[in-house]
């Protein structure tokens, strides 16, 4: 039982650093690639939307062969191997002379940034059926915590100079596998492992086995739309408060920690409260409506303190994710439920490859010197369109009906 605990502790605390190590990085990625490939802000903007792409892509692919490598091998060695690497490769981008070095850093963050997967699978392993909700609501604690934190810190650290974030980063990291070692037992006994198969660890195996689930295919549609909006702030929050405002690292950072704060309240206070008020499909139009309105508002935004005045609709999208799964799972068999979750992850890796490649030259090209207007409100816009189609599938999806395998 000590063994479990101290196992639950460090999943915990993984997940925390993990999420402070990416939110970390954010309100200096601008400074860094500016400084290492000696370009201006909108070649940046570019080159940092490649940096998202690559992150992204690599950790579609990876999250499901990383899962694999934990249930043949056990989650110990792939958890500690992922640490060690995530220390390396902070390293690695705070030392990096060259923005080369720079696309190998973010590739190798998405390689041992899948770590979440056996992260989970761990404290599954651990976690007696009465405890899951509490424990994997834990994780959820601790990746809102990491991500308030993160951003913050970053921004203070980031006045010294672009690159120390990285090394505190590097820092965190290392400590976390030193305690790692000491203190995160093995939590997949060697009879419940199984042998590694290649045709397994397919990324798109969940897309394809959900998909034929009548009624998921339309919401995960509705879903993806969404996640392409939503994706906006990950791809190019930092980039465009330097190209509208000329806002500083600390400030970039306050704001990010601004928005995981009133998230996490939303998600405390709000979700439970409007869902069983209005429903779910209601509750995920009433975010989708705010979050659009807080898109165009952030377009034609011209000073600095309206940034931090639209993140009140921004924080009322909280309600989408766990109403749109809600409706989800309505639609898909207790035995499936699990899957479910393997689905809405390939949407949201999806959404996050595409999504830097789509607002990064968006916001380049109309804020480079060759633009022919300024307007750095564009990729707002773009965000909003996609939430209408969202917004509209969702309106246009019929009622579910009973899963097949279940009573209700």
């Amino acid at each position: 039982m000590g063994g479990g605990n101290h196992a639950v502790r460090f999943v915990v605390l993984t997940v925390l650093i993990d999420a402070i190590g990416f939110g970390i990085v954010m309100p200096v990625l601008p400074g860094i690639v500016m400084k290492i490939g000696q370009v201006d802000l909108a070649e940046a903007t570019r080159i940092g939307g490649w940096l998202g792409v690559i992150y992204a892509a690599v950790q579609f692919v990876a999250g499901p062969l990383m899962g694999n490598l934990g249930d043949r091998f056990g989650r110990r060695p792939v958890l500690l191997g992922s640490l060690a690497g995530f220390t390396a490769d902070y390293a690695l981008m705070a030392f990096a002379p060259t923005l080369g070095w720079l696309f190998a850093g973010r590739a190798l963050a998405g390689l041992f940034g899948a770590s979440y997967g056996p992260a989970g699978a761990a404290m599954a392993d651990i976690s007696a059926p009465e405890e899951r909700a509490r424990h994997f609501g834990m994780i959820g604690a601790a990746f809102g915590i990491g991500f308030v934190a993160g951003p913050a810190i970053g921004g203070l650290l980031g006045e010294f100079g672009p690159r120390a974030p990285f090394y505190a980063a590097a820092l965190l990291a290392a400590l976390n596998f030193t305690i790692g070692l000491f203190a995160f037992p093995e939590t997949l006994p060697a009879e419940r492992r199984r042998r590694f198969e290649l045709q397994r660890a397919n990324p798109l195996g969940a897309l394809l086995s959900l998909g034929a689930l009548p009624g998921v295919l339309p919401i995960g549609f509705a879903l993806l739309w969404w996640q392409l909006a939503g994706m906006i702030y990950p791809s190019i929050w930092a980039f465009w408060m330097i190209a509208a405002f000329g806002s500083s690292p600390g400030i970039i950072g306050l704001s990010l920690a601004c928005v995981g704060i009133l998230m996490a309240v939303g998600q405390g206070l709000l979700v439970g409260r409007v869902v069983e008020a209005v429903g779910e499909r209601r509750a995920a139009q009433i975010g989708l409506v705010c979050a659009t309105i807080g898109m165009i508002g952030y377009a034609f935004s011209t000073r600095e303190w309206m940034a931090f005045a639209w993140l009140i609709f921004t924080a009322m999208q909280c309600l989408i994710i766990p109403s749109v799964t809600g409706l989800m799972s309505r639609r898909v068999p207790a035995d499936s439920q699990g899957e479910l979750q393997g689905f809405n992850g390939s949407i949201a890796a999806i959404a996050s490859i595409v999504a830097p490649a789509l607002y990064n030259p968006a916001l380049a090209w109309v804020t480079g010197g060759g633009a022919p207007f300024r307007f750095p409100g564009l990729p707002f816009l773009i965000a909003a369109v996609f939430g209408v189609i969202a917004m509209t599938l969702l309106f246009l999806v019929p009622k579910a009906q009973t899963p097949p395998s279940t009573g209700s």
